[in-house]
Order: structure tokens, then sequence, then C-alpha cells
């Protein structure tokens, strides 16, 4: 067997790759340490340190044991859920529409939704629509008013374009109606971009904070990424309340509040790290191959 020979550009390439890599998780290894670590020992850790000093848990002992944190979390992952589910759901169907060749005004609504992706409305009449619906300080509001993305609807069409017509005419000729021919021939071919625009949509949903912060007011209902906003961007050390259970004021004080925030921030990228391997199956080649025989 031939080894395989690599040109000097590929050489080139192949390390420049491996660096940009190590850009990514360098830093999100050192974060990974230093929240691990000892609380006397870490505020002298470099940047490109990775191996945690004095491992302790400590950290994450004081985030868990705040009362405001594990609901949160369950709120993130109710909107991230129900939302994500809610905008493929209506970005599948949409598309399905919008690709039928005999389907009435298609330019017309091509050119309206391509209108609202380019020129959005602004965050004034969203709100002025949640607020006269009623959904204010209601985790709905910050679910239906994400619900369809038009770029992501956009993509979602050219996958659907790529199913032979040969074989919904044929589900058409066994009796399948638009939702059997929908669900049971389009999309199964289309699982690659279906899992993809879910990761896309369940990151969106699981990083929305803007939103949630004008939207919702209390505190049990707003999700992770508020509770993140308020500790490690605007320094706001009050959500630590409800830790003195766990410590007296003179141990809280000597905690290191950067290798907290860290903390923070791994509990709230572990969930979306989960996804990805599940997705990746999903990328495979020759999907519809052998499907149609023109």
């Amino acid at each position: 067997m031939k080894k395989k020979k690599f040109s000097i550009l590929q050489i080139v390439l192949m390390a420049f790759m491996m660096l940009l890599t190590l850009t990514m998780i360098i830093p999100l290894l050192h974060i990974l340490a230093r929240s691990l670590s000892d609380p006397a020992l870490s505020p002298s850790m470099s940047g490109l340190s990775i191996i945690p000093k004095g491992f302790t848990l400590i950290n994450y002992e004081v985030l868990f044991s705040n009362k405001n944190l594990v609901p949160s979390i369950f709120n993130s992952i109710f909107i991230t859920l129900v939302g994500t589910i809610i905008n493929i759901f209506l970005t599948i169907t949409a598309a399905y529409v919008l690709t039928r060749p005999n389907l009435v005004g298609k330019k017309i609504l091509m050119i309206f939704f391509i209108v609202m992706m380019l020129f959005d409305p602004g965050i004034v009449p969203e709100y002025m629509v949640v607020k006269a619906l009623g959904l204010m300080n209601s985790q709905w509001s910050v679910i239906l008013s994400m619900s369809v993305n038009v770029y992501y609807l956009i993509i979602m069409m050219r996958y659907f374009e790529a199913v032979p017509p040969s074989l919904c005419e044929a589900a058409r000729i066994d009796g399948a109606g638009h939702l059997r021919t929908l669900f049971s021939v389009i999309a199964p071919l289309s699982k690659a971009g279906i899992a993809t625009l879910t990761m896309f949509y369940g990151v969106l949903r699981w990083n929305e904070y803007f939103r949630a912060g004008i939207y919702i007011s209390s505190i049990k209902k707003v999700p992770l990424q508020v509770i993140l906003r308020k500790f490690i961007v605007d320094g706001d050390v009050t959500t630590l309340i409800g830790t003195q259970n766990l410590l007296n004021y003179n141990e809280l004080a000597q905690l290191d509040f950067t290798a907290l925030q860290y903390a923070t921030i791994i509990v709230a990228i572990i969930p979306i790290l989960m996804i990805y391997p599940l997705v990746l199956k999903y990328y495979t080649k020759g999907v519809m191959e052998g499907g149609v025989k023109e």
C-alpha cells in the first residue's frame, strides 16, 4: 500500500488550520482550567495556562447554590426546546409551500420575505406587538417573537428544491397529500439541512438574552443568558445572593470572581457542545443516490 504524499501547499494549509484551531481551543481550555483552580492560585495563571492549579469545584458549588441559577437553566432549556420545535416546524412548512411549482403569488411572497430580512423593522414595533398581545413577562414573548428566520427559510428552500420532483409526483400518484409528501418524502431526504438548521436555531435560542431582558422582568422566568450577562458583562455580584449557606462573607471575599465568571461560561456552553455530536451524524453523502433513475 502506497503512502499518501502531501504537497508543500497542503502541509502549509494543515499547519495553518492547526494553529487556527489552537487559537480557539486554548482559550476554552484556559477558561475550564481556571474555573477548576484554587481561588488563591487561579489569579496567577497566565492566559495560556490550560492545567488547573489546585483542583477544586468550589466555583461550581457556589454557582449551583445560587437560588436563581438552576431555575434559569431550566428556563433556557424550555425556551430552547419549545422555540426550536416551533422554528423548525414553521420553517419546514413554509419552505415546502414556497417551493411548490404552482404556488400563486410566489414572487410577491419572496420579495416580501427578502425585504423583511434586509430591512428589520426594529425592536420598538415588536415590543408594541408583544405588549398588545399581553405577552409581557412571559417566556412566550421570547419564543413567539423569533418564530422564523428568513435566511434559514431560504436555506431550507434550497434543500427542498434539490429533491427530485419525480419523487413528489410518485407520492401524489399513490394518494399522498401535501403533509404526507412533506413529512414522508421531502423531509427524510433533507435530514442534513433540517439537522443543521435545528442546530442553528437551538444555538440562537440558547444564547438569547436581549429580548428576554426586555420582555421578562421576573428573575424566576429569565433564561440563563440574562443571569450570565448580569454577572459577567455588567459585573453584578448580587447574582451570588443565596451562597451564604455555603460560604461566609470572608470566604466569599476570597473567591476569584474571574474564575467564578469562567465557571458560569462553562455551565452555559456545555449544553450547546452536547448538540454537535447529535447533528454531525446527519452529514452523510449520497442521501438521494439511487432514489430516482432519470
